[in-house]
Parts: structure tokens; sequence; C-alpha cells
């Protein structure tokens, strides 16, 4: 599903490079569930963005379903990002002007879905996250955990192919946390491949495979 063939990212003024990611390799498997752990200044969030297509890695190869995403243009990536890619930040990210239909609604404008069947999967996630009620609320007049729960209903949405979690419950109680864990781990168990960032060894176990990166590298 996903090769990273010796990333770099870096950021460079006329007298120095300053490293963000050095030489990363890595294949991602359809169905696997990766915690990516390490300090703050590893280098985490960076290489979920780059593989997020974000951002754009400074060197390397990057490959989604064999497409060579570093050749693409920014069009191109941007499709891709749109019909494959749910993300969920720490932050949530929802659109502060828009009600919690409304930011459901924004994926599936973006990907041109039918009046009519955007209704139906807007109804239908509504139900499954039991948000029902919040449906025409804004993001201010939601808790920390329901503003997760709408952030998590949107990646999901356009019944992506990956998941990119980047510290999912770093705002929320543990209870809250514990749900939407056990929420991905659910998801992971039908099929949809996960990568999370996370500071939280408990957290981390619900991945199959942990990744430890270290100014910028990935430890061996």
């Amino acid at each position: 599903m996903i090769k990273l063939t010796n990333i770099e990212k870096y950021y460079s003024n006329k007298f120095v490079k300053t490293w963000v990611l050095r030489q990363i390799k890595l294949e991602i498997k359809e169905g696997e569930f990766i915690s990516v752990m390490g300090p703050s200044g590893a280098g985490k969030a960076t290489l979920l963005n780059i593989i997020g297509m974000l951002d754009e890695a400074s060197g390397g190869e990057y490959f989604f379903y064999n497409e060579p995403v570093q050749k693409m243009k920014e069009k191109e990536r941007t499709r891709l990002h749109q019909q494959n890619i749910g993300f969920i930040f720490q932050q949530y990210h929802l659109i502060d002007d828009l009600t919690v239909y409304e930011n459901l609604e924004t994926p599936l404008l973006y990907k041109k879905v039918k009046t009519s069947e955007r209704k139906s999967l807007i109804a239908d996630i509504l139900d499954r996250f039991q948000i029902v009620a919040k449906k025409d609320l804004f993001p201010n007049q939601l808790s920390g955990g329901q503003q997760q729960l709408v952030a998590v209903a949107r990646a999901l949405i356009i019944h992506p192919k990956l998941i990119l979690a980047d510290e999912p419950t770093g705002n929320l109680n543990s209870q809250q946390g514990l749900e939407i864990m056990e929420m991905l781990k659910k998801l992971n168990d039908e099929g949809t491949t996960i990568i999370q960032v996370t500071h939280d060894e408990q957290k981390a176990k619900y991945g199959k495979k942990i990744i430890h990166l270290r100014d910028g590298w990935i430890e061996k």
C-alpha cells in the first residue's frame, strides 16, 4: 500500500540545512495498524504529513498503491488524498463557522458526491456516532470529546483506505481517549489501515507494529 524509500525532509537557509527526517525506509501493508512514537521534535508529525500528502519530502521516493507521489503535480496529490485518506488531528481541525452536519458534508463535497447520497452518508454516520442531536450545533458548542467524535466521523465518512491519526486522544480525558482508541481498533479489524502518532505507550500498543523515531531517524 505504502512504500517509502530514503525519504528525507529538511529546511534550509543560505548557510544551514535543518534536518527533520533522514533516510526513512518504511513499507506498510493494507490492513496494518502502525503506531509511531518518539520525543518531541523527532519528526513524527512531519512523517505523517508526508504520508498524508499535506507536505512534500525533500528527497527519496514515496509510492502509494504503486503510484509515485513525489512525481505528481499538486492537483493529482490532492485527488489521491481526498479519495483515499482520512485525517484525525489532535486539535480536531473542525471548521468553526460550519455546523456538525456541514463539517461532515465538506469531504463529500470535495469528492463531488451527489446530494441524495451525501444526505444518506451523513445520516448514517450521525447515527453510528450517536451525534444526531448535535448536527445543528457549531464546534464551540461541543465538548472536546464531542468535537473529536465529529472529527473521527468526518475522517470516516469517505470510507478511506487509510486513516492517519496525529495524537487523536491528546486533548481527551482517559475515558474519551479509550473510546476513540477502541473505535480505531474496530475500524482496523474491519480492514482499514491506520497510522497513529502518539506519546502514550498504552495507546501505542493498539498498533500491531510500533516504530520509534529519534532525531529524524527510525531507530533499529
